[in-house]
């Protein structure tokens, strides 16, 4: 390849993953003219960037067009491919599956064989290997995910793993074992490692850095290793596979000089068997797209640091970026990716026209200097891409870096290297089990003395902006030191100024915000200095609470009202009283909570920051209602505006509630999340809601919000939200703020509905 052809290569192979991604109509139909028109004016290279510009967008298309139809939603489709992953927890097991055939069992449904992709859950799986293909029936539904404020995004996560749809595996009819896993050494190794006599710990930690195993480490693991910033370690990164080659060329070199002594340096052969080395142990660890980025990366380096015709740095680096996007376009939005080119694009501005370090003190003194120069571009890639910053890492990573890459690694694999010698391969393994104890607990006395920092988000971007630009100012050749440190100070200074307590309302505002929690509800209520939920969200069947998921531990609330004791409405105690600090709980009588809790009835009241609480519902003796006719009833009011939450309680309890409720309502949260027993038809005309916002899942089996109860609030002129669709909805209650609604997954075609974001649709299910 020519010199410079690398940066165009890149800038085509962008442009085609920016094309894929806004995947607008007729797209690839004008680069493809685009492609004949170049080819007849005799434009070669031109023609070969639209071609690659072509072929990525096209890859990037055919993921997303291979989605998962509507039609099929929650129907019953037979699935017939190859288990690419399988982790288990408990008796649920997650399954990665590689769709070789996808038809549905009802022959009046659409055809789904573009999908290729999919996640499913399986309680109660047998033995499954990865590797095996598999016949199963499941249920699955188009990629979502939550969407609330500053929360994981799932439904990206499951795009950039180009999973296509997600759901679970039915037990009618059986699943059923096609063909057996075909051999795989590093399955073989897997296995191997699981007969010796190791330490639990030592094990995973020795399975996660040599073989790239990390679905190995647990829980406690990963939080030790974010809340020092030295995650990176335990991917098989270029660290990794760098040493696999720089080893096999070293031993490959050593005996070019015993066999040719005169001409050794001019060998190509030891550079090829230290790419082919590079190959096989990424191919080892499973070629998941860490590996196989660290792989094309690490080739093109021993390319560059060959010397033979190879491109400068910065062209290496532009055509290994166009690798990797060719080989995964995918990758354009993983935050590893970025990380990496990032790392690598400082190393070589730092070391670009320095000499080579001389000795053992330059070499000590050159990896310090890079570490201490990487630190802060690290941090701020860290932080922009998670939220999360390790004051501990830079310090950490001086001694977790070295120790990993020069004894940890290489003892891990000259285990596996003479595992045909058991006694050395266990002294090997020992020694890497001492070592791994050394390292656990300097990081857990790091982690202890300077914990991880979870930055407000105001100050997310601000701060890791401020460390990019620290980094690069000392690493920019040719500044005096005093305009390095006064630069670096006063970036540093100004997002740190920036308000680290999130946004409240003013004196006489409320906001309320209903969370995106899937089929249950949880809403959060504000003001300048009253912090209340009203029920915490679900719980799932895996365990999984959503409400763990919305807050940075630590929080405090003044009041939790639980509006009954449905899983879908008090699911999410158990995370509440694990993670945060609650002043009060408010419950129903005769409800079991495993929280001790004030009785919530009819005429209690409070009044914070100018903003009106009331229970309207239950009464005192609640023995003659059903559970969630038992549901607290809450009327916030803030002047003339108004917000109502009745919980699950049915039309009968409404028609009583009618005459203590205000003639104008501005926010309904509708009862029982949609569902035709409760939005009667009378509190409908009494209230005739400004906005109504249904909380309930997506592609829920209980057909939530009604179609009845939508064309009721349609017939009023109400505007209609649904967490659903919109996600986490905000709305500010007070004087001229009525109008002030958000929703977190803002929908193009809001935009053209009736009135000022109205929902211009008959049904919304």
């Amino acid at each position: 390849m020519q010199l410079g052809l690398a940066i165009p290569l890149a800038l085509a192979v962008l442009a085609g993953v920016l094309g894929g991604h806004l995947a607008m109509p007729g797209a690839i139909e004008a680069l493809a003219l685009g492609l004949l028109v170049v080819l007849a004016g005799r434009r070669p290279l031109l023609a070969l960037g639209l071609a690659v510009a072509v072929l990525v967008a096209f890859q990037l298309l055919m993921v997303r067009g291979g989605e998962l139809a509507p039609g099929l939603t929650r129907q019953d489709l037979r699935l017939e491919g190859r288990l690419v992953s399988v982790a288990s927890d408990e008796r649920l097991s997650r399954l990665i599956l590689e769709v070789t055939a996808c038809r549905p069992l009802a022959d009046s449904l659409p055809d789904c064989h573009d999908i290729e992709r999919v996640r499913l859950s399986f309680f109660a799986a047998p033995a499954m290997v990865p590797g095996e293909r598999w016949r199963l029936t499941a249920r699955l539904r188009p990629p979502a995910g939550f969407a609330n404020p500053g929360t994981f995004d799932y439904r990206g996560w499951l795009w950039r793993e180009g999973i296509q749809a997600s759901g679970y595996v039915r037990r009618d009819p059986p699943p059923r074992r096609l063909a057996p896993a075909p051999f795989s050494l590093r399955r073989l190794a897997l296995g191997h490692l699981d007969e010796q006599k190791l330490a639990e710990d030592h094990r995973r930690w020795l399975a996660a850095l040599t073989l790239g195993a990390s679905e190995r480490l647990e829980r406690r693991d990963w939080d030790l290793l974010n809340a020092t910033g030295t995650t990176h370690l335990m991917v098989i990164s270029g660290l990794h596979v760098g040493l696999v080659a720089a080893f096999s060329l070293w031993l490959a070199r050593g005996l070019a000089r015993l066999i040719t002594p005169g001409a050794w340096r001019l060998a190509v052969w030891p550079w090829w068997l230290a790419g082919v080395s590079a190959v096989g142990y990424a191919g080892l660890a499973g070629l998941e797209p860490p590996a196989l980025r660290a792989m094309i990366m690490t080739l093109v380096g021993l390319w560059v640091a060959s010397g033979r015709h190879s491109p400068g740095p910065w062209q290496a680096w532009w055509l290994a970026l166009a690798l990797v996007l060719l080989a995964d376009p995918l990758s354009a939005w993983r935050p590893g990716l970025w990380l990496s080119f990032a790392a690598v694009a400082l190393l070589i501005l730092i070391w670009q026209g320095r000499a080579r370090p001389q000795g053992i003190t330059g070499w000590l003194w050159a990896l310090v200097r890079s570490q201490l120069l990487l630190a802060p571009l690290m941090a701020a890639a860290v932080l922009l891409a998670f939220d999360r910053l390790a004051p501990a890492a830079p310090l950490v990573n001086l001694v977790a870096v070295p120790l990993v890459s020069s004894l940890l690694v290489p003892l891990g694999l000259l285990g596996w290297l003479t595992a045909w010698l058991p006694p050395l391969s266990a002294f090997c393994w020992a020694l890497f089990g001492i070592l791994v104890d050394g390292l656990a607990w300097l990081l857990e006395l790091a982690a202890t003395w300077v914990p991880l920092w979870l930055p407000a988000p105001p100050q997310v971007v601000p701060l890791g902006l401020a460390l990019g630009l620290a980094a690069l100012l000392w690493a920019l050749p040719g500044l005096v030191t005093r305009l390095r440190w006064a630069g670096s100070v006063l970036l540093l200074v100004v997002p740190l100024s920036v308000s680290s307590s999130s946004p409240v309302p003013a004196e006489g505002l409320l906001r309320v915000r209903v969370h995106d929690v899937g089929q249950g509800q949880l809403v959060e209520l504000r003001t300048a200095g009253y912090r209340a939920l009203y029920d915490t969200g679900p719980r799932f069947a895996s365990g999984f609470m959503p409400l763990g998921s919305l807050w940075p531990p630590g929080q405090r609330f003044d009041d939790v009202i639980i509006s009954h004791g449905d899983q879908d409405h008090a699911g999410g105690v158990p995370a509440l009283l694990e993670q945060h600090r609650v002043t009060r709980f408010l419950a129903p009588s005769g409800e079991a909570l495993d929280v001790p809790a004030e009785a919530c009835v009819a005429g209690r009241s409070w009044r914070r920051d100018g903003v009106n609480f009331r229970i309207l519902w239950p009464p005192d003796q609640t023995r003659d209602f059903s559970s969630n006719d038992r549901s607290c009833v809450l009327l916030a009011s803030v002047g003339s505006h108004h917000l109502l939450i009745t919980g699950d309680v049915g039309r009968d309890v409404e028609r009583r509630l009618l005459g203590e409720l205000p003639s104008t309502m501005t926010l309904l949260v509708a009862g029982h999340h949609g569902s035709g027993t409760s939005s009667g038809l009378p509190l409908v005309r009494r209230l005739a809601p400004r906005h109504v916002v249904f909380s309930a899942a997506r592609d829920n089996p209980f057909g939530h919000p009604a179609g009845p109860v939508v064309r009721r609030f349609r017939g009023v002129g109400s505007c209609l939200w649904s967490t659903a669709r919109d996600g986490a909805v905000t709305l500010w209650l007070g004087e001229g703020r009525e109008r002030d609604v958000a929703a977190e997954r803002p929908l193009a075609w809001r935009h053209g509905g009736v009135g000022a974001g109205c929902l211009a649709l008959e049904s919304l299910h």
